[in-house]
């Protein structure tokens, strides 16, 4: 009797290994199934992939945003609109992560992409594709606010966007009649903008429309996508919209657009009773050639 119940008590505990162990290899497999790479990638390299439904059918997009500096409710039903505008992506989720405060006077992009590498939890999977969205607390490293030199914003890969909403609401602060809806809007727009490809980087142009004067800018006039009249042109000094990764792995931005004269274009398109600004005809025919609306 008293072997049969050792032998019982032995076969308890083996089970319970076992169970324990396939649970932890379990884990270890789910962990596993991210593959990060996807998302690593250069501006525009996902183009095709937001426009179309080919490959993936969901957006889910993933803001993180430090405490005090969500983005407006407003923008975000703004961004969305343009996203399903353009886009033939129907299924379309906001998921919001609040972060502390990294505790900086500013940011670099190298920095901004490490606290993503931190922060960030959704990374494509199955039909869904991840888009990650920082809403910072400190402005862009190079910012001279007496020039009026301040960035809003800056993709630096395929699915990773910084909003610097501090200095977006610094700059709202200046107007009367602009809000930081206004610029929040304008901001994500153009900056998602680089990320469907426009303009040539990653959707190619059906005819030839990039500024000459403005690397991967439109130099059609009144384009979400316009360097020179709209963010401040071949001055090269202002917003960041996008950038690229050097060798030795260092992010350096592509494109400088100018705070001041976002707030400029804002207050006469908001004059002409709308404060918003829209793709032109050739930036959505590249759109449009490349899986978009």
């Amino acid at each position: 009797m008293m072997n049969m119940r050792k032998i019982g008590f032995y076969t308890l505990l083996l089970s319970f290994f076992v169970l324990t162990n396939c649970s932890k290899n379990s884990d270890d497999d789910s962990s596993q199934k991210v593959d990060k790479t996807l998302n690593l990638q250069a501006t525009g390299d996902s183009a095709n992939d937001i426009l179309s439904n080919d490959k993936y059918t969901k957006l889910l997009i993933e803001i993180g945003y430090v405490t005090g500096f969500k983005p407006t409710t407003e923008s975000i039903t703004n961004f969305t609109e343009f996203l399903k505008e353009h886009t033939f992506k129907e299924d379309i989720e906001i998921i919001y992560k609040e972060l502390v405060s990294p505790e900086k006077d500013s940011l670099s992009l190298n920095e901004i992409a490490d606290l993503e590498t931190t922060n960030r939890t959704q990374y494509n999977s199955g039909e869904t594709l991840a888009i990650y969205i920082y809403f910072s607390d400190a402005p862009a490293e190079d910012d001279d606010e007496e020039e009026g030199l301040v960035t809003l914003g800056a993709v630096y890969r395929n699915t990773s966007m910084i909003i610097h909403e501090a200095t977006v609401r610094s700059l709202s602060a200046q107007s009367f009649f602009i809000t930081d809806a206004d610029i929040e809007t304008a901001t994500l727009n153009h900056e998602f903008g680089h990320l469907f490809g426009l303009v040539d980087l990653g959707s190619p142009e059906v005819n030839p429309h990039e500024d000459s004067d403005s690397e991967n800018h439109c130099d059609v006039e009144g384009c979400l996508m316009r360097a020179e009249l709209q963010f401040g042109g071949p001055s090269n000094k202002g917003l960041i919209a996008s950038s690229s990764t050097t060798n030795t792995g260092t992010i350096e931005s592509a494109c400088s657009l100018s705070g001041k004269t976002i707030l400029s274009l804002l207050s006469n398109k908001n004059a002409k009773g709308a404060a918003t600004v829209s793709l032109d005809d050739e930036c959505i025919l590249d759109l449009q050639a490349n899986g978009g609306r």
